[in-house]
Formats: structure tokens, sequence, C-alpha cells
């Protein structure tokens, strides 16, 4: 039986945190930090691979684990030296001020400005520079049998990501057929995007991506032919500005930084007593003993006929860990999220 896609991409994930870039070409002052299922509000991706200044993604740890959404970051990445009134201090945020007075509040609640009343109004002053810390983004699909059907959906979500040129690269990511030429390269995908082979928890690059201008105007795809016969319609595009780009580069960055790749257990149950951790190679999976193999997010719920919670005596009595086997595996996992944040 194949392990489903899930698995493979906790696999993926964490073959790019030990192994990425595929070239091994990651120079001391670079650490990678890695993602899943994060996107913009029309396109999600499998896997996200940021590339990372070292010293500025250590600097990025004083404004806590928690991430800083565009209303953060605006008011953060300008807040001034010294105390000065908000609306002086701030560009024009494009928006009512009074949402920019809330967020300077909310600001100040997480400790990451400083706030006073002065004469009336309100004056901020930054606590920390908020560093440039992300230099590349890198986006995978995960599709471990591309089949001819499953190409096409791709293709057209590819391609999308190619003209809009959001991400630094996009790649795809299959399995190894252990053919001389793996069926992939055959499909009709868009040749911007690179192909990795994976062979267990090793990967090979089939196809090398190209990169993608994420520093200029990008080509939003609205609305395209069908491809029918009488289909004559035209495809209808928009131009995404560079500044949306570089800002929502910036979101994406933060949320990543935040959710990391280990959240799965957020939507699972590891208060499950069938439920396990268990190392194959150098990979840590989910595995359910009761069906003995790995389950998908969507099957470790409550509603799994074999869920089974764990006795209350574990979480009271601290056995075999304070809080019970649970809670120990998400303060495990919590903890390896916490150290891919502060590379060494």
């Amino acid at each position: 039986m194949r392990e489903p896609e899930f698995t493979f991409e906790l696999r993926v994930c964490q073959w790019a945190e030990r192994e990425w870039p595929p070239d091994g070409s990651l120079d001391d002052g670079t650490a990678v930090l890695v993602a899943r299922q994060l996107g913009t509000r029309s396109r999600r991706w499998d896997t996200l691979v940021l590339e990372c200044d070292r010293e500025a993604l250590a600097a990025r740890a004083v404004f806590g684990p928690d991430r800083l959404t565009g209303d953060l970051l605006h008011v953060v990445r300008h807040a001034p030296r010294e105390w000065s009134y908000y609306r002086e201090a701030l560009p024009e945020p494009g928006y009512p001020w009074r949402y920019v007075r809330e967020t300077i509040h909310e600001a100040a609640e997480r400790g990451i400005v400083d706030t006073r009343r002065r004469g009336g109004r309100i004056e901020l002053r930054r606590r920390w520079h908020y560093p440039d810390w992300c230099r590349r983004i890198v986006a995978i699909e995960n599709k471990p049998d591309l089949d001819a059907s499953a190409a096409r959906r791709l293709g057209d979500q590819v391609e999308r990501d190619v003209a809009l040129g959001l991400a630094d690269e996009v790649w795809i990511a299959t399995r190894a057929t252990g053919a001389n030429v793996e069926p992939a390269l055959l499909e009709r995908l868009p040749v911007e995007t690179g192909i990795l082979a994976f062979d267990g928890g090793d990967a090979s690059v089939a196809w090398h991506p190209a990169a993608l201008a994420a520093d200029e105007p990008g080509t939003r795809i609205v609305e395209r032919p069908n491809g029918g016969d009488r289909d004559r319609s035209a495809a209808r595009f928009e131009y995404a500005d560079p500044d949306w780009k570089r800002a929502k580069r910036r979101e994406l960055a933060e949320r990543a930084y935040e959710r990391g790749w280990r959240a799965y257990v957020e939507t699972m149950r590891p208060d499950c007593r069938h439920f396990e951790l268990r190392r194959d190679g150098g990979d840590v999976l989910p595995w359910c003993a009761a069906k003995g193999r790995t389950q998908t997010a969507r099957e470790c719920s409550g509603r799994c006929a074999d869920f089974a919670p764990e006795p209350p005596a574990w979480r009271t009595r601290g056995w075999p860990i304070e809080g019970g086997p649970g809670k120990g595996i998400r303060r495990l996992l919590d903890r390896q999220r916490e150290r891919a944040r502060r590379p060494d």
C-alpha cells in the first residue's frame, strides 16, 4: 500500500529542512525555514522553503513566535527611533487611520513598539529594528503520483505561479519511478518549473527550475479559455505591482515563521492512545498503531472509529510524562519548531 500524499508531503518538508538546496550551495550565512499549506487568498502551496539571512532570522526572534500581519508590519517597519506622532511617523496606509491606531495598540500590547499619549495625541517609538530576514521563497507542489490527468491540473496551477512570480522558484515533487526518463518530464508542465524525484527520504533533481523575477511586475491570470472547439473567449490578465508582491512576500514569510511544517499535529489527535511518532529512515512521521500505518490528518480525528482517548490517569499522575503522551508529542514538535526558527 502506497503512502498517502499527506505522508509524502511531510517527507518533502523534512528533506528540505535537512538538505536544501538540492545542489548543496547554501552558504554559512543562510538558514532554511520550511512551512506547509500556506499561500495567498487564491493560491495555496503544499510546501514553502524560505532561504533566510541567518543573523536577521535570529534578530526576528525578539518580535515573538506569532506572525506579524500586514497591518502590524506597516507599523513595526516604519516605527521611528524617537518618539513621534503616529500620523507623522508612518506612511499613508491607504485605509482609515483609525485602523492604524487599533494596530498600534495591538503592537503595544504585544510589546513590539512603545506608545504614549502626549497632548492628547498617540506617539510611538520602535523597540527594535525589523530585519529584512527572508531572502528567497521557493514553492513546492507535492504530487507523488503524477499521472497525465494530475499533470494537466497541476500544469495550470504552476503556470499561474510562474506568470505571477511571487516565489523565486517553483518546483514539483513526485515519486521516483526508476525509469531512464522520469514520466513527469514527458508531461506538459511549464519549462520554468523544477522537478524533484523522491526515492524514500532522498531526492534528486530531474529538471532544474528557472529563476523567476520576484522583484518585477507579475502577471495574474484571472480567466482563461476552456479550450473547447467553440471556445473563442480571450484570456484575462492583471498586472501585479512589485510593491504588492514585496508586501505579500513579507506576509508569507511571517506566516511561515509562525506555522512551520510541524503544525500538522494541531489538526490531529495526539491524545489518542494509538497515536505515535515513528522514525522511518531520516524522517519522523505520525503513526496509527490501530491501523498499523501512517495516517492522514483527515483520518486522525475524533470521528475515527479507532479513536481511543488517553486514560485520565495518564494526564493526572504524570505517566509516562507530565500531561500524558499527547501533550508530550505537542511539546516535542513545538521545541523542534522553535529550534528551526533559531539556527545556530
